[in-house]
């Protein structure tokens, strides 16, 4: 595969990530540069690049305190390169920094992508209504 993984943060093109996140997902319309950077650096951030052009072509970021919780989001790839094997890379790669932490509970929501995530050991939530949510109404 012509695609190399990375978790180095300085690797992550922040704007093309905002574009991605910001204007064509479901779940970050409207996200702020703002808000997108403290999201970011607040995170461990995951890319796959293109090993010719270097160029970034899938993102995924992980919110944990690296002991007992991790929570997987803004998981995007890029449209030119779906169906080509690079969102399963970027999860082998996610994986591979997770699974050593040993974390006792990774969550993420997902639309669209359940077969992705169920080779991962993902599964729906075994007591669903024991979870909450507080949403902020200004988002």
């Amino acid at each position: 595969m012509p695609y190399r993984f990375s978790t180095d943060t300085n690797d992550m093109d922040r704007p093309r990530i905002l574009t991605w996140l910001a204007e064509n997902s479901y779940w970050a319309q409207g996200r702020g540069r703002d808000i997108h950077d403290r999201a970011m650096d607040g995170s461990l951030n995951f890319g796959m690049f293109d090993t010719t052009s270097d160029e970034q072509v899938a993102y995924a970021r992980v919110i944990t305190d690296g002991a007992t919780f991790g929570w997987l989001c803004d998981v995007y790839v890029d449209d030119a390169v779906r169906g080509q094997g690079v969102g399963i890379a970027l999860m082998d790669g996610i994986m591979g920094v997770l699974v050593p932490m040993n974390l006792k509970r990774i969550g993420l929501v997902t639309a669209d992508a359940h077969g992705l995530y169920e080779k991962y050991g993902f599964e729906p939530l075994e007591k669903p209504e024991m979870w909450m949510a507080r949403m902020n109404p200004a988002h």
